[in-house]
């Protein structure tokens, strides 16, 4: 149920938007920086209300292996765009000029949000404004299911980057 609320919420929010701005199409030539932010002909854009692991943070496996937290999430949201057609509609700009963006993803004729597939498969994170308040209520409940459920990151261990960004505290 948590899922379908979340989908529809994303399916909401992509509507509303359509009508703002026209669809940017990430085909190829795109160059991942982060699990959640990548470059194209000339400018950066930024998944909103998306969080990824934060590169240089620690995963380690159930079995023990560690690994670049943050390789594991841009390494997904790299699988992702090679996988499907994702189209963007932009919602905002952030303070280092990238463009915020909500995206579909066509896989096997299906579209899902890519935020809540990133989520939802414990790929990535809500992001949580500086109160700790989520960006978005139904990536939150995408980011509880994924946890709930112990998928992607959630199976091993790692800091939150909610956490790494607040300082710890």
């Amino acid at each position: 149920m948590r899922i379908k609320l979340a989908m529809l919420f994303a399916f909401i929010l992509g509507s509303q938007v359509l009508g703002q701005a026209a669809t940017i199409p990430f085909s190829s030539g795109v160059m991942f920086e982060t699990g959640d932010t990548w470059s194209h002909e000339g400018r950066k854009y930024r998944l909103f209300g998306v969080q990824s692991c934060i590169r240089g943070t620690a995963y380690r496996s159930p079995e023990g292996q560690e690994d670049d937290c943050g390789l594991r999430s841009l390494a997904s949201l790299a699988a992702l765009f090679s996988t499907g057609t994702v189209g963007c509609q932009p919602v905002g700009t952030a303070k280092d000029e990238a463009t915020f963006v909500v995206c579909a993803a066509n896989l096997d004729d299906a579209t899902v949000d890519v935020g809540t597939a990133l989520i939802s498969s414990g790929a990535a994170f809500a992001a949580t404004l500086p109160s700790g308040t989520p960006v978005s209520a139904a990536y939150a409940v995408a980011e509880l299911a994924a946890k709930d459920s112990r998928r992607g990151l959630w199976e091993g261990s790692f800091e939150h980057p909610a956490d790494v960004l607040s300082g710890g505290q």
